[in-house]
């Protein structure tokens, strides 16, 4: 081996043998690895999984498929598709619906006609003969994901007993969807002869056949689109923990090099150049960025397993998107881990590396050498702070300018911006509150020493604190913003439930029985109001402004458009939320009747519709011109809507009426009438909806993904706990040796250890103090920022005094914990040990 080799190992063991003498130092520096990985790991971990997921939901029938329903209402059956590929129509037969296993899994059943179906299907894709033939003939083939076959079991069987056809996994169909040929699946479903869809190819059918109107596949968003916004929260919440793990790095990695000043003092005189002692310890990160990273990895697919099954739940429930309780990752998930890891360990060090650098050989061996750069690190600090606060006012002014659902990335750059800033400015800010605290207390601390010296030697500490503050300030004020934000959609979502669930009983009954059912209620003494409601699709074809000096009309050719009907009477006129209205709320609704509409809040923002403007739609056979009257808020939709008079409705759009709000004298027995129903009716549970459980269902939802949410902000506090832990240990030794020669005088220990107590509390309150102004500014740039960004509506900001109150408890909760271990060490040295630390010093 070359001598200069030689001569580079002999000097990275030296550099490693101080982990072997603080060992300490090391688990600290791999802690701060493993639970910023960790979190992100497996956040990034559930995201691939619901991404890989989401493709395969849309790659089952392809991502561009228009579909055909009946211009009269009418279920769709076999007659309908025999006779239009009679006539030459290319669509296809589809049937869906819900099947029960023996042990109580509920799955989606698919039935296809692989023969005519658009060759972009996923299944259509693997028309090998043999297959083929399996797929069409008895016994059939029952085709699904692998991971839905290993849940099934080896022999399952549906609810009553009915075995499955032979099973075949299909990697690419997503999960809990089983795919039959359409024959088997009427005979499991028990449809007869109805179904479901007639899909085909899009643009293959340039007009719809008569008697059949299109509904086209771009008016159907994916559900990677809709779920955007909620994996980047996770993602932002998941960076936001791997940056408070980070400060634990840097802390521990600045405390093992400025004791290591001597160490490499004696190198650089043994030979050793600066630029080599500088690669050795780039090295040195390397291999504990690895082992933090593996570490991280193998944590984060647990915290993953743990968390899925709520984020799965979450995302059906609110976004129709079915994502597998089971992890499948690809390849980039695992180089991507360990990047982010080492590239954030290499952004942590880089400040220690650049330091020791500069430092020359006669300085390395002075501490006071490295200490004298802090105020020069806390003027540029400062300057760095108005940069991104330079920077967060960009990206607002940007914000303003953009129209709904754009500029989510300006969204989440604010945020961090403002989050920079705040926590550059900190330190300065608590050497500036110091060093007045310290002049003031010039003349007034002459009878109390102990209070001058308990500040002047928090300035002493503060150079290592401040990297621990900066993590508490971030975590503290994430999960204050994120606690307001979520408390605040919690109120508002709830109230507006209330308000557009005024109905006792929500029908939706079959098309063939809505007249008697609406006539046998109307005969119901109990009954005080029937909301009879339509749907149908349209498409905005125009926007014409209300001013007499603008002209310009604003085109939207072919725009999707969903159109609600609804029935206004008292209750719905007096409980229907309303955001504006062209003049007040009465004439708005008495405009309504007479043919004009409502517009929900995501399709003012998104399109910039605004009150008085007329809306050119697309009906049967020609344009209806309506006037926008009233914007309703719409929470949860990420769509545009257009609400009209449900007789207006089906006149226009040639529609059956679709459900029945039923609204009940107060006192009345909703659950007795409900029963009646069913039985008289021959009606199916699932047609009949009573408020009560359409509440209870929505706010289960909230709550769960509300748990996700709370999941990761207690992760983060507590990263930001060892962030702090890490600091004191660091500082714990010089400490003692200052609180030695204090004992010695006479001060006692339980004295000091108040002491110590008190300036935590102190810089932590101070902390939490500063937290809460930014806890705010992130909640409104969370509901009036990326919320409308993401979704088009905007949430109202709530102030909650008790998270404040919360925030201040937490602040000083955390430094106390963290601080209990130091202060036990303390409580357990022996007086001799303090003196002599004292004077070994």
């Amino acid at each position: 081996m070359p001598l200069a080799m030689r001569l580079m190992v002999v000097a990275l063991a030296t550099l490693l043998s101080h982990y072997r003498r603080h060992p300490g130092q090391l688990a600290m520096l791999l802690l701060g690895l493993w639970v910023a990985g960790a979190l992100w790991s497996g956040v990034q971990a559930i995201n691939a999984s619901a991404r890989e997921n989401y493709a395969r939901a849309e790659a089952l029938l392809g991502s561009g498929f228009d579909r055909l329903e009946r211009e009269d209402g009418q279920a769709l059956t076999r007659d309908d598709f025999i006779q239009l590929r009679r006539a030459g129509v290319l669509v296809s037969p589809l049937l869906e619906g819900e099947v029960v296993t023996d042990s109580g899994k509920q799955l989606t059943l698919i039935g296809i006609d692989p023969l005519t179906l658009s060759g972009s299907s996923t299944l259509a894709r693997t028309r090998t003969p043999g297959k083929l033939q399996d797929f069409l003939m008895p016994p059939w083939q029952t085709r699904l994901a692998p991971d839905t076959r290993s849940q099934l079991g080896t022999q399952p069987t549906l609810h009553g007993g009915t075995p499955f056809p032979p099973m075949m996994e299909v990697p690419e169909l997503p999960p809990n969807t089983l795919v039959m040929d359409i024959a088997i699946a009427a005979q499991l479903l028990g449809a007869g002869d109805a179904i479901t869809a007639l899909v085909s190819a899009a643009d293959a059918l340039p007009a719809a056949p008569g008697g059949f109107s299109p509904v086209r596949a771009d008016s159907r968003a994916g559900p990677g689109e809709l779920t955007q916004s909620f994996h980047l929260n996770l993602t932002a919440m998941a960076l936001l923990a791997l940056i408070v793990g980070l400060f634990i790095v840097q802390a521990a990695l600045g405390l093992a090099l400025e004791q290591r000043l001597g160490l490499l003092r004696t190198l650089r005189a043994l030979g050793v150049s600066g630029r080599t002692l500088v690669a050795l310890l780039a090295f040195e990160l390397v291999l504990l960025g690895l082992f933090g990273a593996l570490a991280g990895l193998v944590s984060g697919l647990w915290l993953a397993k743990t968390l899925l099954p709520d984020v799965a739940a979450t995302l059906q429930s609110l976004y129709g998107a079915d994502v597998s309780g089971t992890l499948s990752l690809p390849w980039h998930y695992w180089l991507g881990g360990i990047g982010v890891t080492l590239g954030g360990l290499f952004i942590a060090g880089s400040g220690v590396l650049w330091r020791a650098s500069r430092i020359s050989l006669l300085g390395l061996g002075q501490a006071q050498a490295w200490r004298a750069g802090f105020q020069r690190q806390l003027r540029m600090q400062a300057r760095l702070g108005g940069v991104a606060a330079l920077s967060a006012l960009a990206f607002g002014l940007w914000l303003v300018t953009r129209p709904s659902g754009e500029g989510l990335g300006a969204g989440f750059g604010l945020v961090a911006a403002i989050i920079l800033a705040a926590a550059l400015w900190l330190p300065p800010l608590l050497a500036l509150l110091l060093t007045l605290s310290l002049g003031g207390l010039t003349r007034l601390a002459r009878s109390r020493p102990l209070t001058q010296w308990a500040l002047a030697d928090l300035q002493l500490q503060l150079p290592r604190l401040s990297l621990a503050m900066m993590a508490l300030l971030i975590a503290l004020a994430a999960n204050l913003g994120v606690s307001s934000m979520v408390g605040g959609f919690r109120l508002t979502f709830l109230d507006w439930l209330d308000r557009r669930l005024m109905a006792d009983l929500y029908l939706k009954p079959p098309a063939s029985q809505f007249a008697e059912i609406d006539v046998w209620l109307d005969r119901r003494d109990e009954v005080k109001e029937r909301l009879i409601t339509a749907d149908a699709e349209s498409q905005l074809l125009e926007v014409s402004p209300d001013s007499i000096t603008d002209n310009t009309a604003r085109r939207h050719p072919g725009l999707p458009l969903p159109v609600f009907g609804i029935t206004p009477g008292p209750s719905l006129m007096a409980d229907w939320p309303l955001l504006a209205t062209l003049g007040d709320r009465d004439a708005a609704w008495q405009a309504l009747q007479h043919g004009e509409a409502f517009i929900n809040e995501q399709l003012a923002r998104g399109e910039g519709v605004a009150l008085g403007d007329r809306l050119s739609l697309a009906i049967p056979g020609g344009v209806e011109v309506v006037t926008v009257v009233g914007i309703y808020p719409d929470y949860g939709n990420p769509r545009g809507e257009v609400v009209l008079a449900t007789q207006q409705v089906r006149r226009l759009f040639r529609v059956p009426s679709a459900s029945i709000g039923i609204v009940m004298y107060s006192g009345e027995d909703a659950t007795l009438l409900r029963r009646q129903l069913i039985e008289r009716f021959n009606l199916t549970p699932h047609s009949l909806r009573d408020q009560r459980e359409v509440k209870a269902t929505a706010t289960a939802i909230f709550e769960r993904t509300f748990a996700i949410t709370r999941a990761l902000n207690t992760l983060t506090l507590t990263v930001a706990a060892l962030a702090l832990l890490a600091s004191l240990l660091a500082q714990a030794r010089e400490r003692r040796q200052r609180m030695a020669t204090l004992w010695a005088m006479g001060v006692p220990l339980r004295r000091l250890l108040g002491i110590q107590l008190a300036q935590l509390a102190g810089v932590s309150l101070v902390t939490g103090l500063l937290a809460i102004p930014l806890g705010i500014a992130i909640t409104a740039c969370l509901v009036w920022g990326i919320n409308v960004a993401a979704f088009g509506w905007r949430l109202p900001l709530h102030i909650f005094p008790g998270e404040m109150s919360l925030t201040l408890a937490i602040a000083v909760l955390v430094a106390l914990l963290a601080a209990a271990l130091p202060m036990f060490r303390l409580w357990r040295t022996p007086p001799r040990a303090l003196l002599a630390e004292e004077e070994s010093a």
